[in-house]
């Protein structure tokens, strides 16, 4: 079977961010299908590109999957409007690209979600069974964190619903998602419940060693973030949970912070303004880079902004990068992932903005190496019996097989 997949956000285990797509696509090549990589350039991608004199674009391979690079890079520092611009364009030139490819089915993976355009074009207009993957539920969560821009949220409700009308079948990667899906779709609309995965080979507790990071000392107990430094994240709760600390007199608990995002600069400068000399920033880095960081790490801290629409609506990739670095996991608000981190003990659940209960939790786990211990190996126990990035590969493909022959019943090729 020939597979269009786009990813406007794709990249490769020698880059940077998440890579989902990459692994899945990789496991449809392992089992004969041919696919092509539709996605955004940006630095950072690991492959080298060419450029193709026919059409413009990049194109590349790897591991067996063809790689088209379309001229939309992405950053979350940049303005809404720059961001809408990038998004319509990436949709545009897939749109394009999906009514003349050949390809048996099209699967494009949100965020955002215009990242549905083209699979609802290619179903409509060439009978092309499309599978759309939800990683974020919009119009809901731009609506709880605060947009109010009715035209907007209007749109995103008709795509939204469109997209999932349009589909064959939907993948959620949270429970909320599939949830939300299943709220919108018509009765017996295939949903599957396929979680972001654990790495197991890239991040490992055999990684473990010392970091070498100036402002940490040996000694320190490191408790580490690794994603974007964006709104949603809430990482002003760090900067509180650092002030208490600091005022307690504690300072050899560190916060490390790796990653790129558009509160980062504001960060830095707010934690400089305090003194704040036990929160480090680092950029992002390759995966492969920062998984022996990971592994290093006291404890990794699961931080998103309290907004209930998170609670059972995201699948961080930070998490189950934990998980398999064999760490425990500090949890900033409840849901489905609070919920597990308190059944397998693998880590500390604290109230979000709760800076006290944060310092003492951070003070708990630093004066008790053997339960930390005893945290991460529970940890790396629930990422291999749970979230093995393989195992979810497989259910992926299971899902694109048994939904792939289905037709639109209006026009066929």
């Amino acid at each position: 079977m020939k597979i269009l997949y786009c990813h406007q956000h794709f990249t490769t285990p020698n880059g940077a961010g998440g890579i989902r797509s990459y692994e899945f696509a990789r496991a449809l090549v392992e089992a004969g299908h041919e696919v092509t990589m539709v996605f955004g350039m940006r630095g950072g991608l690991g492959v080298t590109m060419r450029p193709c004199e026919r059409t413009g674009n990049q194109i590349g391979e790897i591991d067996g999957i063809r790689l088209i690079g379309l001229p939309f890079g992405y950053s979350n520092r940049q303005s809404i409007r720059e961001r809408m611009g990038i998004f319509l364009g990436f949709a545009w030139q897939s749109l394009r690209l999906a009514l003349r490819e050949d390809y048996d089915l099209i699967f494009a993976t949100s965020t955002p979600l215009t990242a549905a355009i083209p699979g609802i074009a290619a179903r409509w207009l060439r009978g092309k069974p499309f599978i759309f993957e939800v990683r974020d539920l919009w119009p809901e969560l731009p609506k709880a964190m605060g947009m109010k821009n009715p035209l907007l949220l209007g749109g995103m409700w008709i795509l939204e619903g469109l997209a999932y009308r349009s589909s064959v079948g939907c993948v959620g990667l949270s429970p909320g998602i599939v949830e939300g899906i299943q709220r919108r779709s018509s009765d017996g609309h295939p949903v599957a419940l396929i979680p972001n995965g654990c790495d197991l080979d890239i991040f490992h507790p055999g990684l473990r060693g010392s970091i070498d990071v100036p402002g940490i000392e040996p000694g320190d107990f490191v408790a580490g973030f690794t994603g974007a430094h964006g709104r949603a994240n809430g990482l002003d709760a760090v900067l509180a949970g650092a002030a208490e600390l600091k005022q307690r007199g504690n300072h050899r608990i560190k916060f490390l912070l790796i990653g790129d995002g558009s509160e980062k600069a504001r960060l830095m400068a707010q934690a400089e303004a305090e003194g704040l000399k036990n929160v480090i920033f680092l950029p992002s880095m390759p995966k492969k880079e920062l998984a022996a960081i990971t592994a290093s790490l006291g404890c990794g801290l699961m931080f998103l902004d309290n907004i209930p629409a998170f609670y059972r609506g995201t699948s961080p990739n930070k998490f189950f990068d934990y998980l398999a670095a064999g760490i425990p996991v500090v949890n900033n608000y409840p849901g489905w992932l609070a919920e597990m981190i308190t059944e397998a003990q693998c880590g500390a659940v604290v109230p979000p903005s709760d800076p006290v209960a944060l310092a003492d939790a951070l003070e708990r786990l630093a004066s008790d190496p053997e339960g930390c211990r005893s945290m991460g190996a529970h940890a790396r126990q629930l990422g291999e019996n749970q979230f093995s990035r393989d195992a979810l590969a497989t259910k992926f493909r299971d899902f694109l097989e048994s939904n792939a022959g289905v037709k639109n019943p209006i026009r066929h090729e």
